[in-house]
């Protein structure tokens, strides 16, 4: 590998990961919002979760579509459309005053939403080869993590000084400077820099037939069943992720210190990019089996947050642990999706992946509303959450290379 190539790659990975950083400002806003909308517009618990599901049904049929489209359209428009759309849907939900509305408004935000992520990973693909590409999805991944990090601050931070409306405001303002530096750094090929692109690797199925169609392109994917367990242990793990994320914003906004929630996102950008660098060195073809020994070690650590005080503590280390452990299995499921059913398949296979993970998530949140409406609690959700993190560490244990 020439050294302007080893430079390409290095632009290709800062661009992705400055633009991600930005992205979660316009879908992970919601939970600090759940107290005004509960008090100003009356929604109950299962309102907020629909609402949540709405995105996710969005973001999960829109990765379907986009998975597919990044595999054969520029990732650079396609995440560039997103992002200003996205910003445009947020402001326009400041504005909501009913549930019907803003579910139609939220989940339009998922849709748009879910064209970055599967460009994102394709262009990873494109331009890493399988010995580096847990690494380069780990920092992606880490980027994520510290998107939510940055989400709740801004929105912690907003709210110190304006009501609920402006956390779909004043924080979705930043996507617009990550996909800017990103359209700067990042060229879709290595073609377009005149370089030469990747080359097969053994490891990998063999590159798909030239002209394959789409269709064709979801029939092979979706015929590999260790592909189909990855997909079924992720959408347990998104549920749990998911259900943290909105919902753990809630379960604390009774304390006096909403701070301590930010444990939750730190630690999953710290999971993510450990699990990466770590898979890549020790485990390259046991991915499946560190997915679900983490998966594991989130079952006990989030159902230690269904018996903790939410003054505790240790609160801040306990999220900081669960969201480490919940997280860290993605760098080992994007890294499997292309080993799986081939590189040329990588944005179709990420964005059913991604579908599938984000109708899980859906499902928990309004199996999680309904919870808290049933209960007057939201203690029994962790255990939930605790319940599937075991289901997906199960169902994956089966997946060979």
């Amino acid at each position: 590998m020439t050294d302007r190539f080893a430079v390409a790659q290095q632009r290709v990975l800062w661009g992705v990961m400055v633009c991600y950083l930005f992205f979660y400002t316009g879908r992970q806003n919601l939970g600090f919002a759940v107290k005004g909308m509960r008090g100003e517009l009356g929604f109950s618990a299962t309102d907020i979760a629909w609402l949540n599901a709405a995105l996710l049904l969005g973001y999960g049929l829109g990765q379907v579509l986009n998975g597919n489209l990044s595999d054969m359209f520029s990732a650079r428009r396609m995440v560039a459309a997103g992002a200003v759309l996205s910003l445009c849907l947020n402001w326009g939900f400041s504005f909501v005053g009913s549930a019907a509305a803003g579910m139609t408004i939220w989940f339009a935000n998922g849709l748009v939403q879910s064209s970055a992520s599967p460009a994102l990973r394709r262009l990873i693909v494109d331009w890493f080869p399988q010995a580096e590409r847990g690494r380069a999805l780990g920092y992606h991944l880490l980027t994520a993590g510290f998107s939510s990090s940055l989400t709740y601050a801004l929105c912690i931070w907003t709210l110190t000084g304006f009501d609920w409306r402006w956390v779909f405001r004043l924080p979705v303002l930043t996507i617009l400077i990550g996909t800017g530096l990103f359209l700067w750094l990042v060229k879709d090929h290595p073609r377009d820099l005149g370089l030469p692109e990747l080359p097969a690797e053994e490891a990998e199925l063999a590159a798909a037939k030239s002209g394959e169609t789409p269709m064709e392109r979801y029939r092979m994917v979706l015929r590999c069943r260790p592909f189909l367990l990855c997909c079924l242990s992720i959408g347990f793990e998104s549920m749990v992720r998911y259900g943290l994320l909105s919902w753990v914003p809630v379960h604390f906004l009774k304390t006096s210190n909403l701070w301590v929630t930010l444990g939750l996102p730190i630690g999953m950008a710290l999971g993510a990019f450990s699990a990466g660098l770590l898979t890549d060195k020790w485990f390259a073809h046991r991915r499946a089996w560190v997915a679900s020994g983490l998966m594991a070690g989130a079952a006990g650590a989030t159902f230690l947050l269904s018996l903790m005080p939410t003054d505790s503590p240790f609160a801040f280390a306990l999220l900081a642990v669960a969201g480490f452990l919940v997280y860290a299995p993605q760098a080992s499921y994007w890294a499997l999706g292309p080993m799986l059913v081939g590189r040329d398949r990588a944005g179709t296979s990420t964005g059913i992946m991604d579908a599938v993970a984000y109708a899980f998530a859906a499902l928990g949140q309004v199996a999680i509303g309904w919870t808290i409406d049933a209960t007057g609690s939201t203690f029994p959700v962790f255990v939930l959450l605790a319940v599937a993190c075991v289901l997906g560490a199960i169902v994956i244990l089966p997946v060979r290379r």
